[in-house]
């Protein structure tokens, strides 16, 4: 029994005395995308119409990120999200305006088409920054 346990033991000695025999990777760890608030598309926005009740609204777009009390007719939709593998962050906004529980008008990076736009108009992709 000794002789198999000193072999053994000579065995793994000399396995590990040789090297790796698997090449050197260059691995790094996986990161997952982040995505934190609504995320609202184009096609998204594109369904609304004004004269939609806000719970037609709320089918579409999902529940607000913030609705306040003090201005029960605003609802906004933040949305950040950085990319698996990337520093790079996107951001994007859209603020849903009621007037009489009736949608009025949309504003921020993404705008339905048909009704009024108070800010500047979307930019072509989402607004980008850097950490």
């Amino acid at each position: 029994m000794r002789k198999i346990l000193t072999s053994l033991f000579a065995l793994a000695t000399a396995a590990c005395s040789q090297g790796p025999s698997i090449p050197a990777l260059n691995l790094s760890p996986y990161r997952i995308e982040i995505q934190q608030g609504n995320f609202v598309t184009q096609e998204m926005a594109a369904q609304l119409k004004a004269g939609m009740t806000k719970d037609q609204v709320r089918f579409i777009l999902g529940t607000p990120l913030v609705s306040d009390i003090f201005h029960a007719d605003r609802w906004d939709y933040m949305f950040t999200r950085q990319r698996s593998n990337s520093r790079e962050l996107e951001h994007r906004r859209i603020t849903v305006f009621f007037e009489e529980g009736k949608l009025k008008r949309i504003e921020g990076d993404v705008v339905a088409a048909g009704t009024s736009a108070q800010s500047d108009p979307p930019a072509q992709g989402p607004a980008r920054a850097q950490p």
